[in-house]
């Protein structure tokens, strides 16, 4: 069971993901026709909650783009319940020690890699009957670095064994250490935790992403050696081409 994001990761291409905030099937639809290499439901901060996710992950069926949630928070119930529904990756929030790191991987593997209570419902239908055995090696999990907590134990939390990746949350990162929210950070101290994250998940051999706003900005992360780049959000794309497009007129 491979899947595109894993076909990346594995031939060091660097995943386009795309990011889901808006609880609309439709808008989930025509988002994954559009060659991203990985589509993300957000259930943290979207305005989603589990039954619209089930209904946008089916809308997306049709496109091989690889389904991506990100829970609420670190609680095995809801995020259980997301992979049951189909979603092959998990991006998730607040993981801020290694302690947290083992929780997330063991919520998402099957015993012996985990504690995953077994009741694949609607992944088990359209994954095939053998994705038991399967899923331990398909599913994604990526643990969010946003705090200042998270990045002084980042190298201890990369190095969790059985974790795929992480993936830094710059707006809340940057919070944390003092300066106001917002994605595309510049400021040296942002530019050194973005660095300092990006060697402790190279060096323990583990992906890392990240959450970018501008084409140019997420260009330049993945020409630095990231391996996943989020662009936005549905609700920014959105209107900027609606404000664009509006501007053209009044001008």
């Amino acid at each position: 069971m491979k899947t595109r994001l894993r076909d990346c990761f594995d031939s060091g291409k660097g995943v386009i993901n795309a990011w889901l905030s808006i609880p609309n099937t439709f808008t989930a639809e025509i988002t994954a026709a559009q060659d991203f290499d990985s589509v993300t439901i957000d259930l943290q901060h979207g305005l989603v909650d589990y039954q619209m996710a089930l209904t946008m992950l089916q809308a997306m069926s049709a496109s091989d783009a690889t389904p991506i949630v990100r829970p609420p928070w670190l609680e095995p119930g809801i995020i259980m319940k997301l992979l049951d529904a189909g979603a092959l990756g998990v991006i998730c929030p607040m993981v801020n020690t290694r302690a947290d790191a083992e929780k997330l991987v063991g919520i998402c593997n099957y015993v012996p890699d985990g504690f995953r209570s077994s009741g694949p419902t609607r992944a088990g239908m359209i994954y095939g009957k053998d994705y038991h055995t399967r899923a331990n090696k398909t599913v994604a999990t990526l643990a969010m670095i946003e705090t200042e907590e998270a990045l002084a134990n980042v190298d201890e939390i990369a190095a969790t064994p059985g974790l795929t990746g992480l993936y830094i949350g710059p707006s809340d990162l940057a919070i944390s250490l003092g300066h106001m929210p917002g994605l595309d950070r510049t400021e040296p101290e942002m530019l050194t935790a973005i660095g300092k994250i990006r060697v402790a998940a190279k060096n323990a051999g583990i992906k890392v992403g990240i959450h970018c706003l501008a084409t140019d900005y997420a260009k330049q992360m993945l020409s630095e050696g990231f391996d996943l780049v989020t662009l936005g959000n549905d609700v920014r794309l959105y209107s900027a081409a609606a404000g664009a497009a509006v501007s053209a007129m009044r001008g």
